[in-house]
């Protein structure tokens, strides 16, 4: 089987792990320009600053891709380079830049997927705060509009927002990222809250511009499954799976929250605002959203630890490895003795993808979706000036193999983006954790480097994934 025709094989980066040129061209802060900053806050003190330079560079980086046969690159845009300053003005070389960028991915036959939000807030709103202000829903609406209106004749694949799980919990529960505050339960569900609202009314504005492109939003897809046979973990993968997975994806595909959630939240007394208005348009918004992307690495292998001594939210993995607890102390994820692990502790498991994936298909339908990341994170090994980082090519073709058997087994799967394109600042890694197909040399003035996945990747593209 080949993959077909109109199935986007891509990959993907974000603005703050690969522009750079953080105060250039009128750029103005964003959250993490000014929270990578603290001491402590990342390892060695890297910080975006630079990055891989993506902003001076990315002429020489689509070339790369368009050499490797890249059919779509994902990338995000930085709010902070169309706005500023909080005084509403638009940033004009801002702009310019991604024009260029989107331009010089189409003289390439490239697809340009378009990320809104990739976790950079810019500062201004953070300390108005941040996603728990209503404020900044109608930001993030006047920024998106002047985003599709600048880049819509010509950007026709739109994601609104990154990760919500992420940036919320890590923001406002564990504080390893920016606002960097700890265990306060009611902002981090106010915070996502605000972002599935501003994620409907973009929705909304976006099938009013009548552009005729496609929009949706990407959320981690970890499905949760018992560590053992214990009734306990079963339950333990039940709450997981609906706090994990279904308080993001129901509001977006179903319009509402999850009453099991609700339920739970309320008898633990964590309330957020929802208002009348709020709920309703949920409600409108969910015909309008085109797809769902997914971003898999690894499923979460769970036990229950309710009343448990050890139930300590401060063990919260920084970057969702093994170890993190739930956010109320329910359920822990666990490794287990007979798993593959990378050497973060992130569990490598094709057949969690499946079943993830399968799972979705059950209880949402048949809607389409985008695999807009998934890959490696290691440290390559450079051997005789070559980097040859066979453990990724073994990954990537493990997981495009899930892929592929989902489109036979029915599942709408319409594009795969491999994360990343090139190595990258990690948010909190520094640049120890390499993910990309293109090797980025910083003790040579940032040069680029083909890796042996670079070579593969496209054999497979140019044989639509036919010799997988």
């Amino acid at each position: 089987m080949k993959f077909p025709e109109d199935f986007l094989f891509g990959a993907a980066s974000a603005a703050y792990q690969v522009e750079g040129a953080f105060d250039e061209d009128g750029k103005g802060l964003s959250n993490w320009d000014v929270f990578s900053k603290i001491d402590g806050k990342t390892l060695n003190g890297t910080n975006g600053d630079v990055a891989v330079d993506h902003y001076h560079r990315f002429k020489e980086d689509i070339k790369l891709m368009a050499e490797m046969g890249l059919e779509s690159y994902r990338f995000s845009v930085s709010w902070t380079r169309i706005f500023p300053n909080n005084d509403g003005k638009v940033n004009q070389k801002g702009l310019d830049f991604y024009n260029q960028l989107i331009d010089e991915c189409l003289s390439y036959g490239i697809v340009p997927f378009v990320t809104l939000y990739h976790w950079d807030l810019p500062q201004y709103l953070e300390e108005q705060g941040g996603w728990c202000s209503k404020g900044t829903i109608d930001a993030f609406l006047r920024y998106a509009e002047v985003c599709f209106q600048a880049f819509g004749d010509r950007v026709k694949h739109w994601i609104t927002f990154n990760e919500t799980i992420v940036f919320t919990r890590l923001g406002y529960m564990t504080g390893a990222h920016p606002p960097g505050i700890r265990q306060c339960q009611e902002k981090f569900f106010q915070a996502i809250h605000n972002v599935m609202v501003s994620h409907a009314k973009t929705v909304l504005l976006y099938k009013s511009l009548k552009q005729y492109g496609e929009i949706g939003i990407t959320h981690v897809l970890a499905p949760a499954f018992p560590a053992d046979e214990r009734e306990s973990s079963k339950k333990a993968a039940v709450h997981a799976n609906y706090f994990e997975t279904a308080f993001f994806y129901d509001p977006v595909l179903k319009g509402e929250y999850p009453q099991y959630c609700l339920d739970i939240l309320k008898e633990r007394q964590v309330m957020f605002e929802i208002t009348e208005e709020e709920q309703e348009l949920l409600r409108k918004a969910v015909p309008f959203n085109d797809f769902m992307g997914l971003n898999y690495y690894q499923p979460k292998r769970v036990i229950l630890i309710e009343g448990e001594s050890d139930a300590d939210l401060s063990r919260v993995a920084s970057t969702g490895g093994v170890g993190q607890v739930s956010f109320d102390g329910v359920y822990q994820t666990v490794k287990l003795d007979d798993g593959r692990y990378t050497k973060w502790g992130w569990e490598v498991s094709p057949e969690g993808f499946l079943s993830g994936l399968k799972q979705l298909k059950e209880n949402y339908g048949d809607i389409k979706l985008y695999i807009t990341e998934n890959g490696l994170g290691d440290v390559d090994p450079v051997i005789e000036g070559e980097i040859m980082d066979i453990p990724r090519i073994k990954y990537i073709e493990e997981h495009l193999a899930v892929v592929k058997k989902a489109i036979a087994e029915g599942i709408h799967l319409k594009g795969y983006f491999a994360w990343s394109v090139i190595d990258l600042l990690s948010w909190l890694n520094g640049y120890e954790k390499q993910y990309g197909f293109i090797y980025v040399d910083h003790e040579n003035n940032l040069e680029r480097k083909k890796k042996a996945s670079f070579y593969w990747y496209q054999q497979v593209i140019a044989s639509r994934g036919e010799a997988l």
